[in-house]
């Protein structure tokens, strides 16, 4: 059985006050975005281990992290009648970068086990199990444009629409790691209200949508300023940082996309 998780961005992100549990609360808007991968399950038939493999960009450090298998496990703890599978991951969203591909990936993965063993898992009980996996995972569930708050499990979808426009994805090859991203952010004034921003036009949101993580790293990374820099000298609508980053998007009128080049090394793609 296979299933095509996809990416998201942030439209705006707002962290808020440190919370008991470690996390922070936070005000977002996460919106989906088609760029998909691919996850398989298969019964393994031939042994009684649990087999990860991937294959498009490459997935550093312990394979054991991957989420895929913690999704698995987690599930094998509640349901030890799971037998044993075979995982097979084809990664093409960049990691790191703000996108949310591992947290979709771990998403679609008990999803495809709950549907294929049969487990009658409920939404709420699915939501559940995805929040152990991950702060912006429950979104993967209803996968439509939602104003999240709380750690972003706390979900209200919107009324927003951008295919009218053409939105371009560029990571630079930076992997920004959560952690230190929030452990350089700064306390933030001026705070304005998400809801009422989006609904303003596109145009608007260059003044009065942004995300807390940019400064900390950009001051880190000049790289990525310039990269935004460069696409609103392009033309852009709107651009920013997605999550934590490092991925900057930019949203365009169809009518008007520029032609631009990027190093070798860059991902890219128009969506």
């Amino acid at each position: 059985m296979i299933s095509f998780p996809n990416g998201k961005i942030n439209i705006g992100l707002q962290v808020l006050e440190k919370r008991t549990d470690g996390f922070h609360n936070l005000l977002t808007i996460f919106y989906p975005l088609f760029i998909k991968e691919a996850v398989e399950i298969i019964t393994n038939t031939t042994s009684s281990d649990v087999i990860f493999t991937a294959s498009g960009i490459r997935i550093d450090g312990n394979i054991n992290n991957n989420l895929c298998l913690k999704a698995f496990h987690l599930l094998k703890q509640d349901f030890p009648e799971l037998p044993p599978v075979l995982i097979h991951l084809h990664k093409t969203i960049p990691m790191g970068a703000g996108l949310g591909g591992g947290s979709a990936d771990a998403v679609f993965t008990l999803q495809l086990l709950n549907k294929k063993y049969d487990l009658g898992l409920s939404d709420d009980q699915l939501q559940d199990y995805a929040l152990s996996l991950g702060s912006d995972c429950p979104f993967f569930l209803l996968n439509k444009p939602c104003y999240a708050t709380g750690r972003g499990e706390i979900l209200r979808p919107v009324n927003l629409d951008l295919s009218n426009y053409s939105i371009l994805l560029v990571n630079p090859g930076i992997h920004i790691n959560t952690g230190v991203a929030f452990s350089l952010l700064k306390d933030k004034n001026n705070r304005i209200s998400l809801l009422d921003a989006i609904e303003q036009p596109i145009e608007t949101w260059k003044e009065n949508i942004y995300n807390d993580f940019e400064i900390p790293v950009f001051n880190e990374y000049p790289e990525i300023k310039e990269l935004k820099s460069n696409l609103y000298a392009s033309g852009a609508l709107y651009a920013s940082m997605s999550g934590s980053g490092s991925s900057i998007y930019a949203i365009f009128k169809k009518s008007e996309l520029p032609t631009l080049n990027f190093p070798a090394h860059y991902f890219y793609k128009w969506v």
